[in-house]
């Protein structure tokens, strides 16, 4: 049995898989993002997670085969790195887990394992790709200095705009009425406390907001509708970027996949993504992912202990 878990900004999911493709067991619990809750509130929601998905099973931990936690963050501070690889210590043993950065497990479910692209669009954003045994990575830089494309930083936008509209800098559209409307704002200043007080600036929270820059622009605010539009040329060029560093061979098609909550806009966002990857490169073939995420942590759980999974039964 194989068991994948996907942390992302606002969960983290389990799965259990065995090796003729059959889903055993799913789980969700919190995120288990470090830099958010810290590293022992993370640790006590991957042990709570693994106990409950074991219960659900009917099993012990000592029969999971191997183990992939993807972990936001991950490899981005030397420090922590050895401190994240220890969070399933005490349930599991460590020759039955690896952990990595949550982009692998992207990668993985959108496309199978095989060689190609992901672009990851969720709280944060990132890209990872992987090319004849070959793997590189672009964007990623955390909410303060990047993620560009992001629900935190689409969010972000959004809030700002909202803002010039609230001053008379920029004409109102649909956003300022929906602001006001779904955060219970009495007065348009109400958000600072809402945003910096009530929330303490929860970078969850605030990636949420994206949403009502979605529902505005679906009313046809021409404000919010550029704010998705330049979304997609960011996350287009962090696809660029990577085949890039991947060496991948002029003129070979390029396989690219999205995971993360930002594309439950659909076209909002994939429409201006296909249009500045086509402009940078003529061969990328932009797919709908095959898996969701946390089944890609499984299948790399597989792959890491030279196991190929069939992936037919699992869709």
């Amino acid at each position: 049995m194989f068991l994948g878990v996907d942390s992302g900004g606002t969960k983290t999911a389990f799965i259990l898989i065995s090796s003729s493709g059959e889903i055993i067991a799913t789980h969700n619990e919190a995120t288990s993002y470090y830099l958010e809750i810290g590293l022992e509130t993370s640790k006590r929601v991957i042990s709570r997670g693994l106990m409950a998905l074991c219960a659900k099973a009917a099993i012990t931990p000592e029969k999971i085969t191997y183990s992939f936690f993807g972990l936001p963050a991950y490899g981005e501070d030397r420090q922590a790195t050895q401190l994240l690889d220890a969070l399933p210590e005490g349930v599991l043993s460590k020759t039955q887990y690896s952990c990595g950065n949550d982009m692998v497990c992207g990668w993985a479910g959108s496309l199978g394992g095989l060689d190609g692209i992901n672009i990851v669009a969720g709280t944060g954003s990132i890209g990872y790709g992987e090319y004849k045994g070959n793997s590189a990575r672009a964007g990623g830089w955390s909410e303060l200095i990047g993620d560009e494309g992001s629900g935190y930083w689409i969010a972000g936008r959004g809030l700002a705009l909202f803002s010039r509209m609230a001053d008379g800098r920029a004409k109102k559209g649909p956003l300022f009425d929906i602001i006001m409307d779904k955060l219970k704002l009495r007065d348009p200043l109400d958000l600072v406390g809402l945003i910096h007080g009530d929330w303490n600036g929860d970078r969850s929270k605030i990636a949420g907001l994206s949403k009502y820059v979605n529902e505005a622009a679906n009313l046809g605010d021409g404000a919010a509708l550029d704010i998705f539009r330049a979304a997609g040329k960011e996350l287009a060029q962090v696809v660029d970027v990577t085949r890039i560093n991947l060496s991948w061979p002029d003129g070979e098609f390029v396989p690219v996949s999205y995971s993360g909550g930002v594309f439950a806009a659909g076209d909002m966002i994939l429409g201006p993504l296909k249009e500045h990857l086509s402009d940078k490169y003529s061969h990328y073939d932009l797919l709908p992912p095959a898996f969701s995420p946390v089944i890609g942590a499984a299948l790399y759980a597989a792959k890491s202990v030279g196991v190929t999974l069939p992936m037919h039964s699992l869709t």
